[in-house]
């Protein structure tokens, strides 16, 4: 076989992985292109038979109606208390992590105890703590829902913050700790640039677990505090679906993960790929 008929194959085989990695790309993203095209269609449209593939105009209603009933509220509900429970779960795993790595605190059965946490059934647990909420009051309060999202993801933040503090070496810490830094100072300065790209990570992953969180949501809440899932099961009856506002409403309640996947999709990779494997 000649040079030029190697070429050939080479080229042919190149061709025909792309063509499979587009179709693949166009199966996976129909879906999402589909849900896009609903919340823009009328309702005739959206029944019609054989079906209409493209609006035939940008019709903004299904949208606006969502913010003039408070429908969309919801998505603020969601955001308030996906980002402050994320917030307060990456501040307090990470010092715990940061003391299961170098201290070894509690040695391995411990660490190996607090992501057996994170393995429980949230159906398992709903009811008591819904009973524990209704004797302390806290149903269906922002406050309620941030500090059971909190605790629900520590152990997911421990142990991934635990194998991205390990990776660290330990002469680094200890060089800053000769030059007169104090342990905190060093968590500051060396540590923690260091361990960013993993604390993004896992931060992105920790805001997708409590956005995403239906059950508890569905239990503890009532009306003040409806977050984004639950509102979605309002469009859904025994005699109907309200297919324009479930579109547009999951259209809207995806933007904040997609962005910030977007902003924060570098750390990625490295967050599924590192930390968590070395633990």
């Amino acid at each position: 076989m000649n040079f030029a008929q190697t070429a050939g194959r080479r080229r042919a085989t190149l061709a025909l992985r792309y063509l499979v990695a587009v179709l693949v790309l166009l199966v996976f993203l129909f879906p999402v292109y589909w849900l896009f095209a609903i919340s823009f269609k009328t309702p005739d449209e959206i029944f019609s038979s054989p079906p209409v593939w493209v609006p035939g105009q940008l019709r903004l209603d299904n949208y606006l109606v969502l913010f003039t009933e408070g429908d969309a509220w919801t998505i603020w509900n969601s955001l308030v208390i996906a980002g402050v429970s994320s917030v307060l779960a990456m501040g307090l795993g990470t010092f715990c992590a940061y003391s299961l790595a170098r201290f070894n605190t509690g040695g391995e059965t411990l660490a190996m105890w607090i992501i057996s946490q994170r393995m429980i059934p949230p159906i398992v647990i709903v009811f008591p703590v819904f009973l524990a909420f209704v004797f302390f009051r806290i149903v269906d309060t922002f406050g309620g829902l941030i500090l059971l999202y909190t605790a629900f993801n520590l152990p997911y933040v421990i142990w991934m913050m635990r194998g991205f503090i390990v990776d660290i070496p330990l002469e680094l810490e200890e060089s800053a700790l000769v030059d007169g830094c104090t342990r905190w100072q060093t968590f500051w300065r060396v540590v923690f640039p260091m361990a960013r790209s993993g604390l993004m990570a896992t931060a992105v992953f920790t805001f997708v677990f409590a956005w995403n969180d239906f059950i508890f949501a569905l239990i503890l809440t009532r009306t003040e505090v409806i977050t984004f899932p639950v509102q979605l099961t309002h469009y859904m009856g025994g005699q109907s679906q309200f297919w324009s506002k479930i579109s547009a409403m999951s259209v809207l309640g995806s933007l904040p993960v997609f962005i910030a996947v977007t902003l924060l999709q570098r750390y990625l990779v490295r967050g599924i790929s590192l930390g968590a494997v070395k633990g």
